[in-house]
Parts: C-alpha cells; structure tokens; sequence
C-alpha cells in the first residue's frame, strides 16, 4: 500500500516580502545614530591609545625604539606625533568637529601600523579603517559641532526648493 506524504511550502512570495519588509525596516534606522556611533567607537579606540601613551612616556619612547621601529621619524618624534594625532584627532571626532578632516591623520597612521610595525594586524586594521573611511566619505553626521556651525551640509530630506508660481 503506498503511503502519502504531506509537503508544506512557504509560498516564495511569503517569505521574500518578509525579508523585503526586515530589510525596509532595517533602512529605517536613523543614518545619524551610526554616525556618532561610528565617531565614539573609534574616539574611544584611539583616545585609550593615546592616553596610554601619556601614562608612561618613557615606556612609549622605548616601544617606538626598539617595537615599532617607524622608519624615517625618530623615535622622540614619532611617540609625539601619534600621541597628538591620537588624542587630538580622538577629541576631534568625540565633538564632532573637523571630522572628515580629524580621520586622515588616523587614517595615516593606521596604513604606517599595517606596513612597518603590525603586518598580520589587518582584521582590525581594516575594521578600524572601514569606519574613518565612512566618516571621511559621509561626515559626521546632523548631531556633530560642524553640521552646526555649517561645515556639513544640511541632510539632502531637510533642504526645500522654493516654489515657482
């Protein structure tokens, strides 16, 4: 005697228009939010770098000596610089205020780790580096210092064009 089996399917339509309607959701989330997310996170990462840094200036100066071996820069200068860049540019970006300019030290600094002192760090390096990229590329967003004194323009939605009558 054959047996019957019972099939149930999820219409394709069903589940696309679910994942349609998460993904229409998801787009919805306030670009502004990730923003300064996006400005607190990697504040956070290299403001502790810094302030490390400054915490034991002679450890710092022996690491860039014999650790990081940054070519060029001695290493007094070097442990200054990226001191300065990390705190200052960490501030920068915390206030929102010269973003997109406040990530190209960072960003500098990070392609210097990645080729002479951390080759095989590039996971983090390139989380890191995706996110200044991002703020470079788009700003600090509406809830930053330069959106209010008008170094960022207003969000394309806020502008409105005069009628013509």
């Amino acid at each position: 005697m054959p047996t019957q089996q019972m099939v149930t399917t999820v219409p394709v339509a069903g589940v696309r228009g679910r994942i349609d309607r998460a993904l229409e959701l998801a787009g919805r989330f306030p670009l502004p939010v990730i923003q300064v997310l996006f400005r607190l996170a990697i504040a956070a990462v290299f403001l502790k770098a810094g302030l490390n840094k400054l915490a034991s200036w002679e450890l710092t100066v022996q690491l860039f000596q014999a650790e990081y071996k940054v070519p060029v820069l001695s290493p007094d200068f070097a442990a200054a610089m990226s001191t300065t860049f990390e705190i200052g540019c960490s501030v920068l970006l915390i206030l929102g205020l010269g973003t997109r300019l406040a990530t190209l030290p960072l960003l500098g600094m990070i392609a210097v780790i990645q080729t002479f002192v951390y080759p095989n760090a590039y996971a983090e390096h390139l989380i890191w580096g995706s996110i200044l990229l991002f703020l470079l590329t788009r700003g600090g967003g509406p809830w930053s210092v330069d959106r209010l004194i008008g170094l960022e323009p207003p969000s394309p939605a806020a502008v409105t064009t005069p009628v013509r009558r």
